[in-house]
């Protein structure tokens, strides 16, 4: 019966040592840390050309840093500098009909309206005389009726001819109607616009860089058609970097928009102070973590974008580049 007795004692000690360890390894145990992994994103643009076209050079490759303005890829196309020609050659004779309509008739052609009217004037003046002394005699009796009639007939169409010969000659000085001068001040600037809109195809034709960056895809190759509006290069804007984590809803306090902190990236070895601007719902059930077989609840997943407090301090961050956030929890 003794015996039994210190068996029970001895067995209730070692439970007591194991309780008392385990105790002790719990409030001993260091602080859990939780890593929450997201990755470096940019803002980048694709460049491609309004007109289709044929890659004539590619100035850059992947990997190298642009500014804004480089020559980056040039292409041709012959129809649009064949359309060029037509543009220009239309130009050039709507110009000549405008330039005809304010220059007026040539020198030679006034001097000759003018001779016209001078001589209109000439057979105006005999006419008047011819009929002035026609007049006086029939006031007279000496000469009948007549003949008065007739020397007046002939005295009104030497006044329309002269006043036919004037129109003539004010219209060769002159030069051309109002209406025609505008008719052919419209067709220059008709011909000017369909110049300029091939010019900004041509323009097109050279493409350059939007903004600083690095070229990250080029999609064509030398010799190879592009149309309208089809991407030739990805550049990346090294100096607009953000990051991107997907945080479960457990390991958001201390997390909040507006909230600044640290992040490591383990491709460059540094820490990098960013604050988070943007909190949004990833909205899927796939990232939910099942907590209530424990009666519990659901753990949803949310995305964080956090960026650079300073875009200097993140200078060699690259695209993908892995980022860490460590949170202690006791």
């Amino acid at each position: 019966m003794k015996k039994k007795v210190n068996v029970t004692i001895v067995f209730a000690i070692v439970l007591l040592c194991i309780i008392a360890a385990v105790i002790i390894v719990g409030v001993c145990q260091p602080e859990r840390v939780e890593t929450i992994q997201g990755e470096a994103e940019m803002t980048d643009y694709r460049v491609s050309s309004k007109v289709p076209g044929r890659v004539k050079e590619i100035r850059v490759e992947e990997g190298d840093f642009v500014h804004a303005g480089d020559t980056l890829v040039i292409l041709e196309a012959p129809d649009i500098m064949a359309k060029y020609g037509q543009a220009s050659a239309a130009l050039a004779a709507a110009q000549a009909v405008e330039d005809k309509a304010n220059a007026g008739a040539r020198s030679e052609q006034i001097q000759g309206a003018y001779e016209m009217w001078q001589k209109a004037i000439a057979g105006l003046d005999v006419a008047q005389k011819t009929y002035d002394r026609v007049l006086a005699l029939y006031n007279d009796s000496v000469v009948s009726a007549q003949k008065h009639d007739e020397a007046l007939a002939q005295l009104n169409a030497y006044k329309a001819t002269e006043r036919a010969a004037k129109s003539q000659y004010d219209m060769a000085v002159n030069g051309a109607q109002r209406q025609d001068k505008d008719a052919a001040r419209a067709q220059v600037s008709r011909a000017q616009g369909a110049v300029n809109e091939v010019n900004s195809y041509i323009k097109e034709m050279t493409l350059t860089a939007l903004a600083d960056g690095q070229v990250t895809e080029i999609f064509p190759e030398i010799g190879e058609l592009v149309g309208t509006g089809a991407p030739l290069l990805n550049v990346a804007m090294t100096g607009k970097v953000w990051f991107t984590f997907n945080v479960r809803e457990d390991l958001l306090p201390g997390l909040s928009v507006g909230t600044e902190t640290c992040v490591y990236i383990p491709a460059l070895d540094k820490s990098i102070n960013v604050k988070i601007t943007k909190m949004k719902d990833v909205g899927t059930y796939a990232i939910w973590k099942a907590t209530k077989a424990l009666d519990q609840y659901d753990l949803k997943t949310f995305e964080l974008k956090a960026v650079p407090v300073s875009q200097t301090d993140a200078q060699g961050v690259r695209e993908g580049m892995s980022a860490i956030i460590s949170k202690t929890e006791e």
